[in-house]
């Protein structure tokens, strides 16, 4: 079983994040959800950028980076949105990363270094017409094709949190392949 780094998306830790990391946790996965934002849950994305401003990117990145202190070096980081930045960063930079799973979105690997590290599989997912993954889409590729461990799925349709079971993006057809696809990676 992998033990995960599970990291929630700009409008919080919401209970369809933590529906998630039960999904995987129900397979045995040992899954850790670092709250960055202390307990606050914002109903829309720009609330959510909004206290993010406010807090500090940088201080949230190091929040996120800290949670990953104390655990085993083993760790899949995985993220949602906002905790991609946060995930992909650990997931090139930590030593023992065992994976990586993002969420919606996807940065260059060159914000983190000049590669993506060989022995770290990854999985990307996003929606086709989502107006923010379209903007993180040359970037996926561009990872999908250089690494031999990468995988990108894109699905039909334009939500951006379309995983999230608690918000009104939710698609549950989508969500749901999200899910059997990051199982079986896991596995």
């Amino acid at each position: 079983m992998a033990e995960l780094l599970l990291f929630h998306h700009i409008q919080g830790l919401t209970p369809g994040v933590q529906d998630l990391a039960e999904d995987l946790r129900a397979d045995g996965h040992v899954v850790h959800v670092p709250d960055l934002f202390d307990g606050r849950v914002f109903d829309s994305i720009e609330e959510g950028f909004d206290h993010a401003r406010t807090t500090g990117f940088d201080t949230l990145r190091q929040r996120g980076a800290a949670a990953a202190d104390g655990l085993g070096d083993e760790l899949v980081y995985a993220g949602l949105s906002f905790g991609v930045t946060i995930a992909q960063r650990l997931a090139q930079t930590r030593p023992g990363a065992r994976g990586a799973v993002l969420l919606h979105s996807c940065l260059p690997v060159s914000e983190f270094g000049s590669s993506w590290p060989e022995s770290v599989p990854v999985q990307i997912h996003g929606m086709a017409g989502d107006e923010f993954f379209e903007e993180d889409l040359p970037a996926a590729r561009e990872l999908a094709e250089s690494h031999a461990g990468a995988e990108l799925f894109v699905y039909p349709g334009d939500q951006h949190l379309f995983t999230d079971r608690s918000l009104e993006a939710y698609d549950p057809e989508a969500a749901a392949l999200v899910v059997q696809r990051v199982r079986s990676f896991l596995a």
